[in-house]
């Protein structure tokens, strides 16, 4: 247990990320392999939250952009994070890891109402918990239900698990001279207009002090190295 750095973690998956390489729909050895990764920190006592987007079935605002009701198209983003959420459900129990899924829109059928002192029990038993519909509402992001969450069950590190290894000046895929921050500041994502997370999720970190790592996850073995206090990625916090 010493070998931990942080015991309680939150963290956040794109619906892109589960997509692979093909961009779109659930990429099966995508998801088995995220699993395993999280298995292996389950394995040694850290405490597990997750917060999954949904960019790999429908996204809310793309819909919006199609003269869609902006309030109707984030509920069916929202729907969407279900099906991935017992995706990854699904995954994880294979590999015997509990599970379970929080829904923040009610759907009793397939997951537990959100519960906050419900979800907390869980996490102590050594569950993890799947948080999906988002925050319930429209006009909110799942980056924004990530800090929430985060904050709501006292996590000790909010991790924003993506293709790229960190953050970026500009986007490194487009520009080859893009620099990336090993640390950076709220206020400067802020500053410098960094596409991190939305602002009102980087907004709730930074009120409550929730620091935040942003790294590749598909590398193997990033989210232990991270767990163990090694510098993977990129480190959001208030320390200029």
């Amino acid at each position: 247990m010493s070998e931990i750095k942080y015991k309680r973690i939150l963290f956040k998956i794109s619906g892109e990320a589960l997509a692979g390489d093909k961009g779109f729909g659930i990429e099966s050895d995508v998801v088995a392999f995220i699993s395993q990764e999280i298995k292996k920190i389950v394995d040694i006592g850290v405490e597990v939250a997750i917060v999954v987007g949904a960019g790999n079935i429908f996204r809310g605002m793309k819909g919006t952009s199609k003269g869609m009701d902006r309030a109707s198209a984030d509920y069916m983003g929202m729907i969407a994070t279900v099906i991935n959420s017992l995706a990854l459900q699904d995954s994880l129990e294979k590999i015997g890891v509990t599970t379970r899924v929080s829904s923040a829109i009610e759907m009793k059928e397939v997951a537990e109402p959100y519960i906050r002192r419900r979800v907390i029990r869980h996490l102590e038993k050594g569950r993890v918990v799947i948080f999906a519909a988002g925050t319930g509402n429209p006009f909110f992001t799942t980056d924004t239900a990530a800090a929430l969450r985060g904050v709501e069950i006292g996590a000790d590190l909010v991790l924003k698990g993506t293709n790229v290894d960190g953050v970026y000046d500009k986007d490194p895929k487009m520009f080859t001279e893009a620099v990336k921050y090993n640390k950076i500041s709220y206020n400067e994502v802020f500053e410098k207009n960094l596409m991190v997370m939305d602002l009102t999720s980087i907004t709730l970190c930074r009120e409550n002090s929730a620091k935040i790592i942003v790294f590749d996850l598909h590398k193997e073995d990033n989210l232990i190295k991270i767990i163990k206090g090694k510098d993977i990625g990129t480190l959001i916090s208030s320390e200029e």
